[in-house]
């Protein structure tokens, strides 16, 4: 059977990687020299010339010198999403298949502004969110009926890269001017977006693959408990939830994505709303994500279903029966959020301990301990030198 093209870097790269093989799956992985991923006994570069897997234009003749007659492609990232949906029509695509939808559809969810607009004609809860197209549209922002506004990248990717952040607090209306003017100025296209009230906790998350025939054949729903850096962040702790506690969040999402004839992995984050308690969708990744080797070790193997609707194989849905309670750890962002949390929120060490102990560890694993042995070198590193710059 042909074999997968992992498309993704880090911990989504290396999480695909280890859930293809998890269902025995043979699978290659385009990542930089020196990645995460490259520490997994399981990472084999692409056979051919060495092809990193950015998506600069060079993409299309780097995955042509692939030296594999068939390979499905399962992207890890935004932009290689894209591109992978893209190929459509393209003589490539019969050589490397993928489960992807339309390029539009695609266009549609990763695109902020897109995203609200589909979600209001759609009925599906959300933040209040406003288009920016100059500093005029800020003054129509109702900023005191809203609890906080933060602004927000239409493209998520591209901001995070050039700013290492996800969103902006700009304070007051004449600070958000201020803050629009010159993310403008470098480029970036934002929407400005209702802060829904609440912690880390109150976050919530739909996890799954939609196949060919529309069915929803994997579905998983986990909790945030703790977030770093605080606010626009990466989950550090989360656990499974029954999809019960989403309420109407699974039928709403659904409805969405059957509008959208939506093919592919998803992941979809909600927040509650403490003031009517309803989960507003807040965005939805159209890729492999940071949790996906969880959704597999969970029962819901995500990568396995893709690379079997890719080539047309059945898909076996998924035990909407999980466990609850089970727990994944970011560990050098649980230790940073644990030492940091807010008074209200603080939980003690021993406690921690617990969660880690009888959770499932980000990188950790006996089994494939490179990736563990390399984030505990860098802890203890950067550890150091945060000792070292305070002795200064």
């Amino acid at each position: 059977m042909p074999p997968a093209i992992v498309l993704a870097r880090g911990f989504t790269g290396l999480g695909t990687l280890r859930a293809l093989k998890m269902a025995g799956i043979e699978a290659y992985a385009a990542c930089p020299d020196g990645d995460l991923v490259t520490r997994s006994r399981w990472y084999a570069p692409p056979p051919g010339p060495r092809w990193n897997g950015e998506i600069d234009g060079s993409q299309d003749r780097a995955l042509d010198a692939v030296a594999l007659p068939r390979a499905v492609l399962i992207p890890g990232a935004d932009d290689a999403a894209m591109w992978v949906a893209g190929l459509a029509g393209n003589a490539l695509a019969h050589r490397f298949p993928a489960s992807t939808s339309s390029l539009a559809t695609l266009q549609a969810l990763q695109d902020k502004r897109h995203l609200a607009e589909c979600l209001h004609e759609n009925g599906v809860a959300h933040p209040a969110t406003f288009a920016i197209d100059s500093a005029d549209d800020i003054d129509r922002i109702p900023f005191q009926r809203l609890d906080r506004v933060f602004l927000k990248p239409i493209d998520s990717q591209r901001f995070s890269k050039a700013t290492g952040h996800k969103a902006l607090w700009p304070g007051d209306r004449d600070a958000c001017k201020a803050l629009w003017t010159r993310l403008h100025a470098q480029g970036f296209e934002m929407v400005a977006q209702e802060y829904i009230p609440g912690g880390a906790e109150q976050h919530y998350f739909i996890d799954g693959f939609r196949d060919r025939d529309g069915r929803l054949s994997g579905l998983l729903a986990r909790r945030r408990h703790r977030i770093h850096p605080p606010d626009f962040g990466n989950s550090s702790y989360c656990e499974t939830t029954p999809l019960a506690t989403m309420g109407s969040a699974v039928e709403e999402l659904g409805r969405l994505l059957a509008t959208l004839h939506y093919r592919g992995i998803f992941s979809a984050e909600f927040k509650r709303d403490p003031r009517d308690g309803r989960f507003r969708l807040l965005e939805i990744n159209t890729r492999a994500w940071w949790y996906v080797e969880f959704a597999a070790r969970c029962g819901v193997n995500v990568c396995e279903m893709a690379w079997r609707d890719a080539l047309g194989l059945a898909v076996e849905p998924s035990d909407r029966d999980y466990r609850s309670g089970v727990g994944c750890i970011s560990l050098a962002g649980d230790i940073q959020a644990v030492l940091h949390a807010p008074p209200q929120s603080r939980i003690g060490w021993w406690q921690a301990l617990r969660q880690w102990r009888n959770g499932y560890l980000h990188a950790f694993r006996l089994d494939d301990p490179g990736p563990g042995l390399q984030q505990a070198w860098r802890l203890v590193r950067d550890g150091l030198r945060a000792r070292l710059r305070r002795s200064r």
